[in-house]
């Protein structure tokens, strides 16, 4: 829980941070931040993901993710969702309180859907290590004080659906590791650290834009794959 309460608390300084900052966060500074934060998680996924000790098994789970993710249309759905919750609580509600709900609204959609708080919350509760959530939460104390610096405090409250959402994912995670082998452990690691490397590069450029929710089955997955491959002579 300790990199999820990071985060969330992340969000809650930036917010505040933000909220004083009224004139609106300097966009160069915002922009070279953001570009550095982007190589760190890039070096971070690549690491994760040379962790592997079947390349087979990784590729067949990114494969097939890949595939399953398309069929159920994740990503979009995940996407409609935000749409759908933001325009449904930003209709709703007086004059008065209706900034305040957008920016609880649209940071907290921000903070929790995205595949890195599943990974980093499921690399919490399996491997016991924090940093993409440590890194989650540097990104998102930024993003917090640029969006309270227009949304206001409504912001700062968005830190609580993140610590329960991804305290959810971690705890769960803690309670099926013992049901897991060291090797499918290592497998997931190394396939979630490759969709970690995607959003790197995603948040690097937006001329390059890999849909890494729809790749998200893919940590499943290798569960299935490490069991597979170990049952044949290979």
């Amino acid at each position: 829980m300790l990199g999820t309460i990071v985060n969330a608390g992340a969000i809650i300084i930036g917010a505040l941070l933000g909220n004083l900052l009224r004139s609106g966060f300097p966009e160069k500074y915002k922009a070279v931040i953001m570009q550095g934060i982007s190589l760190v998680v890039i070096l971070i996924g690549l690491s994760m993901a040379l962790q592997t000790e079947n390349v087979l098994v990784l590729t067949l789970s990114i494969v097939s993710g890949g595939i399953m993710g398309e069929l159920l249309r994740i990503e979009e759905r995940l996407t409609g969702l935000g749409e759908k919750l933001e325009s449904r609580f930003n209709s709703a509600g007086g004059q008065g309180g209706k900034l305040f709900t957008k920016g609880f609204v649209t940071a907290s959609l921000v903070f929790c859907v995205g595949a890195m708080a599943i990974m980093g919350a499921l690399e919490s509760g399996l491997t016991g290590r924090h940093t993409t959530l440590f890194i989650k939460a540097i990104i998102d104390g930024v993003t917090a004080t640029v969006f309270g610096s227009t949304m206001g405090l409504g912001v700062a409250f968005s830190g609580l659906p993140v610590l329960l959402y991804q305290g959810a994912i971690t705890v769960a995670a803690a309670y099926v590791k013992p049901f897991l082998t060291e090797a499918m452990i290592t497998e997931m690691t190394a396939v979630g650290g490759l969709l970690i490397f995607g959003i790197g590069l995603n948040l690097l450029t937006d001329k390059l834009q890999i849909k890494v929710g729809n790749l998200l089955p893919a940590i499943f997955l290798a569960i299935f794959f490490v069991v597979l491959l170990g049952r044949l002579p290979l």
